[in-house]
């Protein structure tokens, strides 16, 4: 490894003593977790992108998924990497990062501000390459120290979720401005090295004079391809693309970035939002009530059309949505009651009478995909669930569990005898009416949420549960109350749904894992303390093939999904878009991703002709 003489005689040996040798002769110009490369090194773009795909106009749409500590619903920091605060939508843009994804592959990373990256034998050394134009927003280079401060910034006082993940990554170091190693611990986790590769970098000496830890309205310094132009806290964030963006013509951005401007907008209720799209407030709209996209799209913009609708097919894993129970509290410890809980929520009837038959049943923690474990183990995943037999269900080494059909009544007398049964067996009692837990204190929880979007399916789902003796209850908070909620952990009952991964890796640890089970902010809402759950994670996190990974995926789906940590909700396989019909977009959408906004474009011919130029 090349380093600048920075010590002379023996105390630079003992220094290089401690670094690793990177020993591989080539550079590499992409990294995946299983070496799987699409595109070779000299390869001018991607394929899903258009090259000629003009610049300019604008792009508006609402917020529809969030990470770090950002809300849907409203915002009061520009700092989303840290947990203080409700981040804004969009910051994201802002920043470069050493490697960027390809849309058309399920995890392949090729180098935006790294050339390439250089590997040690061992696996415990990335050396990564910098362009030397590379460039912050005020025209300052950004060097190696920006880097590896940013890495080690993150892992130190980033957000819970992000800081967790980082937890192996042993140091960053600069070697001049050119080139940055980053050191991994031994057993660090097989896809690590990519997380990494995908952070943010921030400006080492903007952060000099500032808390990094702070809320604030103040942009910070970045280098991406937009910059923060304008906003009204709670109300909207604009961006505009940099004119001048040093990494324009490289191969992972052609035919991106094209928007002029980029606007979100926020809204407290989601009946509000759809109306403001509806007046153009904003032009681009994923619809994820199956009620609206039935029966909403009958105003005049459509019948004109000036509002497009189509459905695109979503070929990722559907994520993870339901109700989740806060095992952390008394009422939720025992999994019978929990299962009991969950009978009385009848799918099948909310499916066909609230969202016109538009969804599937979710069973699984990895539905719509291969990753889901389905009928009897294989012996490979038996291998890996054996040692836990006696510790975990009986019904782990069997048919997974699947939340029941019902008969679509909406009162399935069968299911609520089967919920009876087991709230008995685990010593609850009823007295007067009432469920009484083993301790004699009334069975009662609470519904938490933001949004009154699941009110009409809670009301079907209540009144089951009283026909238990069970109280239950719905609660609705202003956004910032939820997501202070959320991060202490403060609720019973919440919804949500977590997105899903073609290649999950070591970031579900935060979401199952026992050590983030009492780490303020994480993900993981149900308090999962699982030791038979912990082992699929860490062989989830080392998979050295994707048949390794498949499986270990469908060990952890069985432990999981034996817990009775939720009320599995629904999923569909689909996209349906509403947008106002001035966008141009790749004639074939990259399998991974819709690309929005990245890929798309202001179509400047079609904005004329619905008058939205």
């Amino acid at each position: 490894m090349r380093r600048r003489t920075v010590l002379a005689g023996s105390g630079a040996a003992l220094l290089a003593a401690r670094l690793p040798v990177l020993a591989q002769p080539a550079d590499r110009h992409g990294l995946s977790s299983f070496g799987e490369l699409k595109y070779p090194p000299d390869f001018p773009r991607f394929d899903y992108v258009d090259p000629m795909a003009p610049k300019g106009g604008s792009f508006s749409a609402q917020i529809s998924s969030t990470f770090g500590n950002q809300n849907p619903e409203t915002f009061n920091t520009l700092n989303v990497y840290v947990l203080k605060g409700d981040g804004a939508a969009g910051m994201d843009l802002t920043f470069d990062s050493l490697m960027v994804r390809a849309l058309d592959e399920p995890d392949a990373l090729y180098g935006l501000v790294a050339r390439s990256v250089r590997v040690s034998e061992d696996g415990l050394a990335y050396r990564f390459s910098l362009r030397p134009q590379a460039r912050f927003h005020d025209g300052s280079r950004l060097t190696a120290r920006d880097v590896a401060f940013s890495i080690m910034t993150l892992k130190e006082k980033g957000h819970p979720r992000v800081a967790a993940v980082l937890r192996d990554v042993a140091g960053a170091s600069p070697e001049g401005d050119d080139a940055v190693v980053v050191r991994f611990a031994p057993g660090r986790s097989r896809d690590l090295p990519l997380i990494v590769a995908e952070l943010p970098i921030f400006s080492d000496a903007y952060y000099r004079s500032r808390d990094f830890e702070a809320a604030t309205l103040e942009a910070p310094l970045a280098s991406g391809p937009y910059r923060v132009a304008r906003f009204e806290v709670g109300r909207f964030i604009a961006f505009e693309r940099v004119a001048d963006y040093w990494g324009a013509d490289l191969p992972v951005t052609i035919g991106q970035n094209n928007f002029g401007e980029i606007r979100y907008e926020y809204f407290r209720d989601r009946d509000v939002a759809f109306e403001a799209f509806k007046a153009g407030t904003f032009t681009w709209r994923e619809e994820f009530t199956a009620r609206v996209w039935a029966t909403g799209y009958d105003f005049p913009a459509v019948q004109e059309g000036r509002v497009k609708r189509e459905t695109v097919p979503d070929h990722t894993p559907s994520g993870t949505q339901g109700w989740f129970l806060n095992t952390r509290r008394l009422v939720f410890r025992d999994p019978r009651i929990r299962e009991a809980i969950g009978l009385a929520f009848d799918f099948e009837w909310s499916n066909q009478n609230l969202m016109y038959g538009a969804y599937r049943r979710t069973a699984s923690f990895f539905e719509n995909s291969d990753l889901k474990a389905e009928g009897m183990p294989a012996p490979e995943e038996l291998a890996l669930l054996e040692p836990f037999r006696g510790r975990v269900p009986d019904e782990v080494f069997g048919e997974p569990w699947s939340p029941p059909r019902s008969d679509g009544s909406g009162q399935d007398r069968a299911l609520l005898r089967r919920a009876d049964t087991l709230l008995r067996q685990a010593g609850c009692t009823r007295d007067g009416g009432v469920m009484r837990l083993p301790d004699g204190q009334p069975l009662t929880f609470e519904f938490l949420d933001s949004s009154p979007v699941f009110q009409p399916l809670l009301q079907s789902y209540i009144k089951n549960l009283s026909l238990l003796g069970i109280r239950a209850s719905s609660r609705l908070v202003d956004a910032a109350q939820y997501q202070a909620r959320l991060k202490d952990f403060d609720f019973d009952v919440v919804a949500l749904r977590l997105g899903g991964s073609v290649t999950p890796g070591a970031s579900l640890r935060e979401v199952y894992g026992s050590v983030s089970a009492k780490v303020p902010g994480s993900q993981n809402l149900a308090g999962i303390e699982n030791p038979a759950a912990d082992a699929m994670l860490d062989r989830i996190a080392d998979a050295a093939s994707r048949p390794a990974l498949t499986t270990a995926c469908r060990a952890l789906d069985r432990v999981l999904r034996a817990g009775r940590y939720w009320v599995p909700m629904w999923y569909g396989a689909t996209h349906r878009l509403a947008l106002w019909d001035m966008y141009g977009r790749p004639r074939v959408l990259p399998r991974y991703g819709l690309g929005v906004p990245a890929l798309w474009w202001h179509d400047a011919d079609k904005a004329r002709k619905i008058g939205r130029t």
